[in-house]
């Protein structure tokens, strides 16, 4: 017969902590680590994959690292298959190969991905456990909205895009593509869908998708390609839901700027939407072949009020038209000369020959000047870039300073 263990009061007290402390502390979920090795096959079985691109010198990474794990293990908990949600990280000192892949320009940065593609848009908001969590659930809920009555359709904001997909069932191919890319381009249109008995006036032979346009005077346009197609549909989708001209805030001006590339700016008064109809109708017209070098935007003359004092502008002087290199802004003409065939597309051509930095500092190209008339070596200061101050700040990243642009 056994005999029986008894413990002193002070050791049954210890163990009863040591067995609470067992019961209620909460597993630490590993966060994956991806290499040269791994990463494709584990972003391309994740339906949602959140990346931290990392370096442990960076003190932002170190104070990301807990928070990171933490919002990992509250996600994990609501959804459990590991390729639901993935968090992972990168060591960016240790893997400079795939910091390049993904452009890494600042440590940290958290990029999404869906199916193994790269959203445009890296998470940019609070550092916090909740707000990384309601981030994951934001993505994971679903970006289309079903439209029971074709009645819905006449109360859509059209101050929006709106992607409309009929469709005879839900399960299907056509709808799964078109889940697909409203995944990744929600943030950028509204889209919805209907299927069976509502969609049928709709689908006169099959299938079929149409972009409703802001405002209530634009035509429909409908989707002509094959709806099986992935790489088709996205980008026709995404033509019509990323703008040639887009609008800056305050809210996307890092992003904006992180991109690289030298701005173009309409500055308009809110309720100019004539002079904005204008400038988008040349920018096609004149630039369509330079969208890869330079950023086709408009802003609110009243909310960038600051860049319009550097080039010794106010709101009353809008429409203007300017460049901004994130070195100097430099101002076109008169907004009207916009409508002179071929000025605007010179004005972007100087930026890029450097004839616009030549002239700020040395006066007119020996080009420009009359015959019999003397040359000037004029000195000036054109305005510093205004813009580049919404760059991402030194006080959340570290920066890396391999670039020009910023």
């Amino acid at each position: 017969m056994n005999s029986a263990v008894f413990l002193s009061l002070p050791d049954l007290r210890c163990s009863l902590l040591l067995l609470v402390t067992w019961v209620f502390t909460p597993v630490t979920t590993e966060i994956t680590s991806l290499d040269t090795e791994n990463i494709d096959e584990i972003l391309n079985n994740a339906d949602v994959a959140l990346v931290n691109f990392y370096a442990d010198w960076c003190r932002f990474s170190q104070m990301l690292h807990p928070i990171f794990e933490e919002a990992s293990d509250v996600i994990k908990e609501e959804y459990p298959n590991k390729n639901q949600v993935v968090f992972a990280r990168v060591d960016c000192d240790q893997h400079s190969d795939i910091a390049q892949r993904y452009r890494i320009s600042k440590y940290p940065t958290l990029k999404l991905f869906r199916n193994g593609m790269m959203m445009k848009r890296e998470y940019r908001g609070q550092r916090s456990v909740k707000a990384l969590a309601d981030y994951i659930r934001q993505q994971k809920s679903d970006p289309i909205q079903e439209i029971r009555d074709l009645a819905e359709i006449t109360t859509l904001d059209r101050s929006k895009r709106n992607i409309i997909g009929y469709f005879e069932q839900r399960d299907s191919d056509n709808y799964r593509v078109f889940e697909r890319v409203a995944n990744i381009l929600h943030d950028d249109c509204a889209f919805l869908s209907a299927f069976g008995d509502v969609s049928k006036p709709e689908r006169y032979s099959g299938d079929n998708i149409i972009y409703k346009p802001p405002g209530h005077s634009a035509p429909d346009m409908v989707y002509l390609g094959s709806m099986t197609n992935f790489d088709v549909t996205y980008n026709w989708i995404q033509d019509k839901c990323v703008p040639l001209v887009r609008e800056i805030t305050f809210e996307n001006g890092e992003e904006l700027t992180e991109e690289g590339l030298p701005f173009l700016i309409l500055f308009h008064m809110k309720e100019d939407t004539e002079s904005l109809e204008i400038f988008q109708n040349e920018v096609a017209r004149q630039l369509i072949s330079e969208k890869g070098t330079i950023n086709f935007l408009h802003a609110d003359c009243d909310k960038f009020r600051h860049p319009l004092l550097h080039i010794q502008k106010t709101p009353a002087d809008c429409p203007v038209i300017a460049i901004d290199s994130f070195r100097h802004m430099y101002v076109f003409g008169d907004f009207k000369d916009v409508l002179i065939p071929g000025k605007l597309k010179q004005f972007v051509f100087d930026l890029h020959s450097g004839k616009l930095h030549r002239e700020f500092h040395h006066g007119p190209d020996p080009t420009d000047i009359a015959p019999g008339e003397q040359a000037q070596d004029v000195a000036s200061s054109p305005p510093e870039s205004s813009f580049q101050k919404l760059a991402p700040s030194e006080y959340r990243y570290t920066l890396l300073r391999d670039r020009d642009e910023l």
